[in-house]
């Protein structure tokens, strides 16, 4: 039996993590868990989520769950907008909640590329790095 869908298209947030997204060389959409996943064979970023900090499961429907380097790892959990999300979270993920404060759109950018690099097979990080490089992501740097 599916999951029911837990998200609404123009839920906050949803059309602005879909654009970072699936600007990934051979990343594609589709439902998983009844949330708006994203993958390049394995996912790298997902929208919505639940954490279970407390013991107990609270939704947490705004926001990107990305896989992190552990490197990263306890910094960005020193900051009050990331959670640790339930059944992920052991697997190296972490969840950037919407809600908390104003989203920094290139902080999130930045996140689902480190994600992408950490699962995306060499040959996608290799056309990933390949492109060229456009006044957007100049501006960005």
């Amino acid at each position: 039996m599916p999951h029911p869908l837990v998200f609404d298209d123009d839920d906050p947030g949803l059309a602005e993590l879909r654009a970072i997204a699936l600007a990934f060389p051979g990343a594609h959409e589709k439902v998983s868990h009844g949330r708006p996943a994203f993958f390049v064979t394995k996912m790298f970023a997902m929208y919505g989520g639940s954490s279970k900090e407390t013991g107990d499961t609270v939704g947490i429907p705004h926001c990107v769950i990305v896989k992190v380097d552990d490197s990263d790892r306890a910094a960005l959990q020193r900051d009050e907008r990331f959670f640790y999300p339930a059944y992920v979270g052991v697997a190296g993920w972490l969840g950037l909640d919407f809600t908390v404060a104003a989203v920094d759109w290139d902080e999130v950018r930045e996140l689902v590329d480190a994600s992408f690099r950490l699962v995306a097979p060499a040959r996608m990080i290799s056309a990933l790095d390949e492109r060229p490089i456009t006044e957007e992501w100049r501006r960005r740097r």
